[in-house]
Formats: structure tokens, sequence, C-alpha cells
């Protein structure tokens, strides 16, 4: 008899933060709807001011097109769940649904992965080889790898959720995350889950640590490169250029990197604490981001700039005319 068989699962239950008075419900439900209304708003002017002004046009904004849309497609998938869960009291999720949602979380974490890489790759070539970049990086480049990201992360994560799907889940139902994710929902088979974790763990791992090795050796290379020309007391200032690119990178990669460093080490976290980090490292840089292309990236300010005094002159007009009346 095959493993699916003896599945008696019909629905999970996410349980979201462990131990969580249901005094709170009400504050986590609104500071969590909170996220995700600035995430969707922030995200949604990006893209906004990107197809409304040619000059945003550029390769490095088609990586940050990118990476808006994972960050929005993303906090879609997780958030709003999570919030009827406190909202509704209602943190049921179908037996097909919690495996949609499954792969989405790890497919949109891997293409945002790939874009960081590309992020990185554009300004290696931007400072270490400036004749070049034009040629080299352009928006057909960029394209072209933007789909391949887009394309190469889904094979092993659809891989991942396809195995998964059919084991036997006879046991306990509840889900200890705010998002079903391949270890919450795995670690409930009523079989052992070795031969599909060590896969799901192999490939999260070339997955995070591959684009992670490009990015660490094209930034030490442009901090190499930019010491032998201005020398190493201006590496820093010089270092301005990529200062927008080394944010969004370690606000991604930093805290993974500290929680995975924690779990091989044999620093323990409570469930609580546990998800707490991991939803802050989820959904905080898709909250963060937009705010850090806009104040960061001068074009990209000049253009929400411009964008704000359309629609300022306009309402002073109207009230103008109105007193003057």
């Amino acid at each position: 008899m095959s493993e699916g068989n003896y599945s008696s699962v019909t629905e999970f239950i996410l349980a979201g933060f462990p131990g969580l008075p249901p005094e709170y419900y009400g504050l986590v439900s609104a500071v969590l709807f909170l996220v995700y209304f600035i995430t969707v708003t922030s995200n949604a002017t990006v893209i906004f001011l990107f197809v409304t002004n040619r000059c945003l046009h550029k390769p490095m904004y088609y990586i940050i097109l990118n990476l808006t849309a994972c960050d929005l497609l993303f906090s879609t998938t997780t958030l709003p769940k999570i919030i009827s869960r406190y909202w509704f009291q209602s943190g049921n999720i179908s037996f097909l649904a919690c495996f949609v949602q499954m792969y989405f979380v790890h497919y949109l974490g891997s293409v945002n992965s790939f874009v960081l890489f590309i992020m990185a790759f554009d300004r290696y070539f931007a400072v270490c080889h400036p004749l070049r970049y034009s040629t080299v990086v352009n928006n057909s480049t960029v394209l072209i790898l933007s789909v391949t990201a887009w394309i190469i992360a889904n094979f092993a994560t659809l891989s991942m959720a396809i195995r998964a799907y059919p084991l036997p889940y006879c046991a306990s139902n509840i889900i200890n995350h705010c998002y079903c994710d391949h270890i919450g929902v795995t670690i409930l088979a009523c079989t052992d889950r070795t031969p599909y974790a060590f896969p799901a763990f192999l490939s999260a791992m070339i997955t995070l640590l591959g684009p992670l090795a490009f990015i660490v050796f094209s930034y030490s290379s442009i901090l190499i490169a930019i010491s032998k020309i201005a020398g190493f007391k201006n590496c820093l200032k010089s270092m301005s250029t990529c200062s927008t690119q080394l944010i969004i990178i370690s606000l991604y990669y930093l805290p993974r990197c500290f929680v995975y460093f924690a779990s091989n080490v044999g620093i323990k976290f409570s469930a609580s604490v546990q998800i707490i980090l991991i939803m802050c490292y989820s959904l905080g840089p898709p909250m963060i981001n937009p705010l850090i292309y806009c104040l960061r990236a001068k074009d990209m300010r000049e253009c929400l700039f411009k964008q704000f005094y359309r629609c300022l002159i306009p309402q002073r007009a109207q009230v103008s005319t109105i007193s003057n009346s």
C-alpha cells in the first residue's frame, strides 16, 4: 500500500506564535495587517514609479523591479492567512492550500536569493569593469538573467513540494509556524523524513550559499579595486555607490545565516523566539526594501519627489481657486 493511503489529515492548523495569550490576538493581527499594508503600498509605489518614469528603465532598476515583485508576492502568500488566524481565529488551511503555500514560500525565497546575486553581478561590473559595464550589463542581459532566475528557482522547490505531498500525515495536524514551510509540514509525517529532509536542506543551502559566495566575492573585489585607486581610507566613502545593495543583502542574508549557524552549533531558542526571528527576516525586508530604494537610490528618490509635487500642486491650485472665488 502506498504511503499516501495512510494519510488521514484533510487540513492543517497554523499555530502562529505558540503561547500567545488570547488578549493579544487583536494587537498581533493589527500589527501584521499594518506590516502587510505598508509592504503592499510601498512595493506598489516602486512599481508605479518604474512604470511611469522612463528614466528608471535601467539595468539596476530592472533588478529592483524583480526584487519588488518577489517581495510583494511573498507577503501576499504568507501574511493574509496568519492575519486571519488572529483576527478571525481562523487558523485552518486546507491540505492542498498548505502545500501550495509551501511551494510559493520556498520558490519566492529562492528567486529572492538569485535576484540578489544579479544585483551583486551588476555592482561588480559597474565598479571593477566600468568600461565593459554598458556592454555586458544592459537591459537585455538583466532580462535574460531575471527570467533564468525565476525559471531555475522553480525546479528544486516544485520537486520538494511534490515529494512532500504524498507522505502519510496521520498524526498531529498543528503546524508550529505562521505559514506552511517544508520543515514545519513534513515533521508531522508518520514516516522517516530523512530521505525527504536532506535533499530539501541541500537545495536550500545551494540556493542560499551559492549566491552568497558570489556576493562575498564580488563585494570583496569591489573593496580591493577601490582601495587600489582611492586608498584604503577612502574605501568606505567610495563604497556609497553600493550602499543600497549592501543594506538589502544584509537584511536578507545575515538573519538567515545567524539562525542556521545557531541551530548547527547547538544554540537553543524557544519556539516563540525562533518563529519571531523567522518572521522578522521573512517579512521585514519586503517592508523595508522599498524605503531603502526610495531614500538611497538617487533616481528613485527624485522620481518620488516629482510625483509628490505633481499631486501637491493641483491641490494647492484648487485651494487657491476656491479661496479667490
